[in-house]
């Protein structure tokens, strides 16, 4: 799945930097196993399986040695970035780590972001994300659609939205190479804060084109997500 053989290949920044302190976990969030394969592991795997080349895995500084051990026999080539102080910090740590190409290239690799507690999300999916950015959109976010009836909290106290209209967005978010590290400079020039790439990329005027994401690319936050991760687990990877 995937395209495999182009000549400059996909590469995917993992973040990876957060803690297992939400999970109960004495080890971070990423190194936490679900029958019994930590899921960085996880992460990587169907990263690959969906046509990434390169993974650049963003860690805490402190845990770097654990996160190699894990990884060393990892389907494809492992780079390694120390965590920033927010998940953009992180973000552009992993770009800053992209491995040095001609302009051309360069300005047209594609890159995915993806948060490694999305252990779970579907190879299908990746490989969506490549295509669409392949085929020309700026910046590319798998989404599926809200099913809980949510309220907008107002000054006098709260009306129902339309979930038709709402869609809930994961990664891995795909882009143009030139296009996320132009983003993430004009970030870091006028001191923004966004909560994900997509944002970042809108920030300075890109469209975002949504693709059908999955409901198994959810993220593992707390101890209840842990219990459906071992039930995805128990079913085996998606055909």
């Amino acid at each position: 799945m995937g395209e495999h053989n182009n000549p400059v290949p996909v590469v995917a920044i993992v973040v990876a930097a957060g803690s297992g302190s939400r999970l109960g976990a004495a080890v971070p969030k990423a190194l936490v196993p679900v029958a019994g394969v930590p899921l960085v592991t996880r992460v990587i795997e169907r990263l690959a399986a969906g046509g990434v080349g390169e993974v650049i895995v963003v860690v805490p500084a402190a845990e770097r040695e654990a996160f190699v051990e894990v990884l060393a026999s990892a389907p494809v080539p492992v780079v390694w970035v120390d965590g920033g102080a927010e998940r953009q910090d992180s973000v552009a740590n992993g770009l800053a780590a992209l491995p040095d190409l001609d302009e051309a290239d360069a300005e047209g690799q594609v890159v995915l972001v993806h948060d490694a507690a999305r252990a779970f999300v579907p190879a299908e999916v990746v490989a969506r994300v490549i295509e669409a950015v392949r085929a020309g959109a700026d910046a590319v976010v798998p989404a599926v659609p809200v099913s809980d009836t949510v309220r907008e909290l107002t000054d006098t106290g709260s009306v129902v939205v339309d979930r038709a209209r709402l869609r809930a967005v994961q990664t891995p978010q795909g882009f143009r190479r030139g296009l996320l590290e132009d983003a993430h400079a004009a970030l870091y020039e006028t001191r923004m804060t966004v909560t994900d790439d997509a944002a970042a990329a809108e920030y300075i005027g890109c469209d975002v084109v949504l693709v059908e994401g999955s409901r198994d690319a959810f993220k593992v936050t707390d101890p209840f997500d842990l219990v459906v991760a071992e039930a995805i687990a128990a079913r085996g990877e998606p055909a």
